[in-house]
């Protein structure tokens, strides 16, 4: 059952062991087959970690938070999902951000500067970004346009006073 998972795509030790528990597999069975696949290279939840990272954040352009959760979600252990994403360069991830925003800039150009920055703003934010990484790409990217952005970033940086 484990090698037949593991044929269709990678999966993390977590992953195989819920196999092998929803298969009613005695947790000493398990155990032993998950431990014998360790030891022979089948199940490495490191490597796991660095290629989902590094596929992940280059084809679809995700950001370290959103990777570290998708990790957490698939059962790998949090030292391992810490250096996973560490490995992901932020001048990388600062360029991918910015052509995310580049790729989409094109299909908002006939809106309202503040509808533009709203929907460049959600697909960064969407994809893990910081609300202040967001803001400052899509500023630069409009202003690059030619598109005042002061008055209209203002309205979403500032907090409304009572």
């Amino acid at each position: 059952m484990c090698l037949r998972l593991l044929t269709l795509a990678p999966r993390t030790r977590a992953q195989l062991a819920e196999a092998l528990r929803k298969r009613e597999v005695p947790d000493e069975v398990a155990e032993a087959v998950l431990e014998r696949f360790s030891e022979v290279g089948l199940i490495d939840d490191e490597a796991f970690a660095a290629a989902w990272v590094s596929s992940r954040h280059s084809g679809r352009g995700l950001a370290r938070r959103v990777l570290a959760q998708e990790l957490r979600q698939r059962g790998v252990a949090e030292d391992t999902v810490k250096d996973a994403v560490e490995q992901l360069d932020p001048d990388e991830e600062l360029e991918t951000a910015r052509r995310l925003v580049a790729r989409k800039l094109d299909s908002t150009r006939n809106a309202e500067p503040q509808a533009r920055i709203r929907k460049l703003v959600g697909m960064l934010a969407r994809k893990g970004y910081s609300p202040a990484l967001a803001f400052r790409i899509v500023r630069e990217a409009l202003e690059q346009e030619g598109v005042s952005t002061h008055d209209d970033l203002d309205v979403w940086e500032q907090p409304e006073t009572p």
